[in-house]
């Protein structure tokens, strides 16, 4: 499993925020923590293209809020080596950028990935 923090040492990637969602990301890998309670686990998903050159990713903390119901932790902490720009190529300062990268977090199966870790869906 590819660790939550390694994006952040992956080379900087500028990308236009416009075009984030047609980024082709691939699940990279997911850990689920109990963190002392069973009953509401919690974890990081790890998702990119490793295979790209250079390689984007973006990471980010779940929490089970009840059984089968998984949300991210904080929206605006997602752990990421893509540097977003507008159509000037300026950087978009981070909440900024955390609203597109949301928005590519929402085209991911990602909740299905996470069930899947928790043991609840067949591979």
């Amino acid at each position: 499993m590819t660790p939550a923090w390694i994006v952040c040492a992956w080379p900087p990637l500028l990308w236009q925020a416009e075009c984030a969602p047609n980024l082709h990301f691939i699940h990279l890998g997911t850990r689920v923590f109990n963190a002392g309670d069973n009953d509401h686990p919690c974890g990081q998903t790890v998702w990119g293209n490793p295979s790209a050159d250079p390689a984007a990713g973006v990471a980010w903390d779940w929490v089970e809020v009840q059984e089968g119901v998984v949300a991210m932790a904080d929206p605006m902490a997602l752990v990421t080596n893509l540097q977003l720009t507008d159509s000037n190529g300026d950087i978009l300062p981070s909440n900024l950028a955390a609203r597109h990268l949301n928005g590519l977090v929402h085209t991911l199966p990602w909740q299905t990935e996470v069930q899947r870790a928790l043991h609840r869906v067949p591979a």
